[in-house]
């Protein structure tokens, strides 16, 4: 090849394409002629190793009963170590209720119809946990296992409040009740109140702070505020305010202030996160790392029987014998289990009390929340059955998405439980009208609802503890050389966090005493 008679040489046409395509042009050109790797060609190495690793080698068999998060980060954590793990799993995947659903995925349950989830390419359910805290060890694991996260919108001034039959937005609500609050302090505070509590320069400073907070007028009411809102946003103009709020007694009657206080509490505080995918992702790296040959599904438990020299364990298709066992089931469905670990033990994983949850996942053939209401992310709370309304934090202007219609528990979970999943899609659809209007029936590809409480082998969304008392002290402890674990014997009950901590706790005092019997 020649340009005006020279050779063109390698060099030249790289430096050629980088010219017009850029650093990303260039390298892939190398890639192409062999100077550059076309792909990574070692497997990924974490950025910065977690700060929990076990100290020394040991070389012991050990089960693990349940393929949940706590089972796996147990078994991960062992295999580092150097132990022969093999996990049971009664479900038919490993990840417990880490369950994230997809287009193709076919869902059971107990006393029910199975659903078929046929939504479209890129579109996905996290029907469990769906958001993690930053300080949370569960953001250790994503970084330590190379699972790409994002930030997860849990506090959007946008979404809606929705109380006592009026909706507002979060901006607004707020707005009113903190606004009202900081007049009736700030008066108190102005007519000498609290001369006997604070002193006058005190007195100032609380008064500037709450004119502020409130944005108070010159007289220290509280008379509406640009916070609240736009009917129209400033550009060109000063924009169209929403109009006035009411009075104080009707703010107050609205009953916003669970609402607009969800996110006050340290595990729900901004920011969070998700992972990049869905949060199925730290599942699937926790498998790769243990180890899919490892775990064997379809396997239920029948029967536990601790012994002098191990244990062993029968599933259905077989039994196991392992030096020791890492128990990390539901606490209530353990207790039925045969075993020989004792009236005692069989008496505290009884006293925990599962909690029933539902979700459902509506997928739109528009994303008429971001079109149309402007909301990019975030959740809007309700007094309604369905308690929470989630809209997603990705793929934001894509064509189509997914919102959490409801994700209720307790009462409200065991009546929409109750329901077949046509009838649950029915009656989130006519509440969640109460919000958005007409616009939240049309448009509608499909949807897949979850009562937790009545999935095999799980049945409950988490454990209640009645009184964290001696029976959460005694499963913190071994039966023999059965250990327990998971989120339910920790203060983090329902958060993944949960059971990666008690996984952690119980595979050191497992390999503690294995470092001391050599």
């Amino acid at each position: 090849m020649t340009v005006e008679g020279a050779a063109l040489t390698r060099r030249g046409l790289l430096v050629g394409i980088g010219a017009v395509g850029g650093a990303g042009a260039m390298y892939a050109a190398m890639g192409a002629l062999g100077l550059a790797p076309s792909e990574q060609n070692k497997e990924f190495a974490a950025p910065r190793p977690g700060d929990f690793s076990l100290r020394g080698k040991g070389a012991a068999k050990v089960v693990i009963l349940g393929a949940g998060v706590a089972g796996l980060t147990a078994a991960y954590e062992l295999g580092k170590a150097g132990y022969d793990c093999t996990l049971l799993e009664a479900r038919d995947k490993a990840g417990g209720r880490n369950l994230t659903l997809r287009g193709g995925d076919r869902l059971t349950e107990l006393n029910g119809p199975a659903q078929d989830v046929k939504f479209g390419e890129g579109v996905y359910f996290n029907a469990g946990p769906g958001r993690i805290a930053p300080w949370m060890v569960t953001l250790d694991y994503c970084r330590e296992l190379g699972v790409p996260i994002e930030t997860f919108v849990n506090n959007n001034a946008s979404a809606y409040v929705h109380t006592n039959g009026r909706t507002v937005r979060a901006r607004t609500a707020r707005a009113d009740m903190y606004g009202y609050v900081a007049e009736l302090l700030a008066k108190a505070t102005n007519i000498g109140a609290l001369d006997k509590v604070i002193t006058a320069d005190d007195q100032q400073r609380l008064l500037e702070f709450l004119r502020r907070f409130g944005d108070l007028g010159p007289k220290l009411d509280y008379e509406g505020s640009t916070r609240r809102g736009f009917t129209k946003y400033p550009a060109l103009d000063t924009g169209t305010p929403i109009p006035p709020p009411g009075s104080l007694h009707d703010v107050l009657a609205a009953a916003t202030g669970r609402a607009i206080t969800n996110d006050f509490g340290y595990d729900m505080a901004t920011p969070m996160f998700q992972p990049v995918g869905g949060m199925d992702a730290i599942v699937r790296k926790l498998t790769v790392a243990v180890g899919a040959d490892r775990i064997r599904t379809g396997a239920k438990v029948t029967k536990i029987t601790t012994l002098d020299d191990g244990v062993e364990v029968t599933y259905s298709g077989g039994s196991v014998k392992a030096d020791y066992c890492v128990a990390t089931l539901p606490p209530h469905l353990l207790a039925r289990i045969p075993h020989n670990l004792g009236a005692q033990v069989t008496s505290a994983l009884s006293t925990p009390i599962p909690v029933s949850a539902g979700k459902i996942g509506l997928e739109y053939g528009r994303r008429w929340w971001e079109l149309e209401d402007r909301i990019y992310g975030g959740v809007t709370e309700t007094d309604l059955d369905i308690t929470h309304i989630w809209y997603p934090s990705h793929g934001y202007h894509s064509e189509r998405g997914l919102i959490v219609g409801y994700y209720n528990t307790e009462q409200n979970a065991d009546l929409y439980g109750s329901l077949t999943p046509e009838d649950r899609r029915r009656k989130a659809l006519t509440q969640g009208r109460k919000i958005h209007g007409d616009k939240y029936r049309q448009n509608l590809l499909g949807s897949v609802s979850i009562a937790w409480h009545r999935q095999e082998h799980i049945q409950g969304g988490w454990m209640y503890w009645p009184s964290f008392d001696s029976s959460f002290t005694l499963l913190q402890r071994p039966a023999g050389r059965v250990y327990f674990a998971g989120d339910w014997l920790t203060h983090l009950i329902a958060w993944q966090a949960g059971a990666m901590e008690s996984a952690r706790s119980a595979v050191t005092l497992l390999h503690q005493r294995v470092l001391q019997s050599t």
